[in-house]
């Protein structure tokens, strides 16, 4: 209640105009000040969690921000948040560039597609690989990432200043020798990529064929053919690398190494029911929804991601 007398007759001459008593008119004051708060607690913890994250979109923040609103007792719905996130310019912008990492113009053999018509249900059924740029600095940087198609974990990586086969093998090498720690080893296991000369070379198809990996590459260049793989590429540059800048390569190497453990740890998916990962992947988990073969519908709802010339469903990450 207002001690200043004049103020006091000046709001009930305010409430009598409006239709309403002093109690709901301070009531209204009461639940404002409370939203303010609300959303101000709701920033703070957005700005936190894009330490790590910073170009994490509006509907995993609002996942990972789920904890936090049950703990204080705060109810917001998601477009609620996207609001907030706009007043307060923490929406995410796409960035766009074009860059061409694969070279499938030569005489070295290429593999028919063999994951066409399969379904994924379980993890090291298949592996998708492709190889991403990334500038820093004016520098050039090319990081070859396997990825389980399965539980979307990143399973071997590498960056290099060169597009160099021994690169990608280096990344091979990483994923099986993770395959081999796991105690459940896979009745088989296909690895797809495209038809560039990295994944045809000798030394590739070899290091395959020792550890009885089947061998499938894309057929016709249409990025649908390995949209796992490309839209990983996508995240891991648009999402969180494209925001940092390095001097070396040990730096990158570094980085890479961190953000991989972010990926695959922290950031949920929501083909996978908003879980990690390496949730799914350690814990054999079966979220719905989560392998969605490519081949059987074009995606209704697309995002075009012009660093590999991908179109996804965005439904699907």
């Amino acid at each position: 209640m207002p001690s200043d007398p004049y103020h006091a007759v000046s709001l009930v001459r305010l409430c009598r105009l409006l239709g309403v008593s002093r109690q709901a008119y301070y009531q209204h004051l009461w639940v404002r000040e409370e939203r303010s708060i609300e959303e101000h607690l709701i920033v703070q913890q957005v700005h936190e969690i894009r330490k790590t994250h910073r170009r994490m979109g509006g509907r995993k923040l609002y996942e990972l921000l789920e904890p936090f609103m049950l703990e204080h007792q705060i109810k917001m719905g998601r477009d609620a948040l996207f609001d907030l996130l706009g007043r307060n310019y923490l929406l995410v912008k796409k960035r766009r560039s074009r860059v061409y990492t694969t070279q499938s113009s030569h005489w070295l053999r290429k593999y028919p597609n063999l994951i066409k018509d399969q379904s994924i249900d379980r993890k090291n059924q298949v592996w998708v690989s492709d190889i991403t740029y990334w500038k820093s600095k004016s520098k050039n940087y090319y990081i070859s990432f396997i990825t389980d198609a399965y539980s979307k974990k990143i399973v071997g990586y590498r960056i290099a200043e060169t597009l160099e086969a021994v690169e990608s093998v280096r990344a091979l090498k990483m994923a099986v020798s993770g395959l081999k720690k796991e105690p459940d080893s896979p009745l088989s296991l296909i690895h797809h990529s495209d038809r560039g000369i990295q994944y045809c070379c000798k030394e590739y198809v070899k290091l395959l064929q020792d550890n009885q990996i089947n061998i499938s590459m894309t057929e016709h260049g249409d990025p649908l053919e390995n949209a796992i793989a490309e839209r990983v590429n996508g995240i891991i540059k648009n999402e969180y690398l494209n925001d940092y800048e390095v001097d070396n390569l040990t730096e990158a190497r570094a980085l890479l190494k961190e953000i991989v453990k972010l990926y695959n740890e922290e950031r949920p998916h929501m083909s996978l029911d908003m879980l990690t990962p390496e949730l799914v992947h350690q814990q054999n988990l079966n979220p719905k929804g989560l392998w969605k073969n490519y081949y059987k519908k074009k995606p209704d709802i697309v995002n075009i991601d012009q660093d590999n010339q991908t179109t996804v469903n965005l439904l699907q990450y």
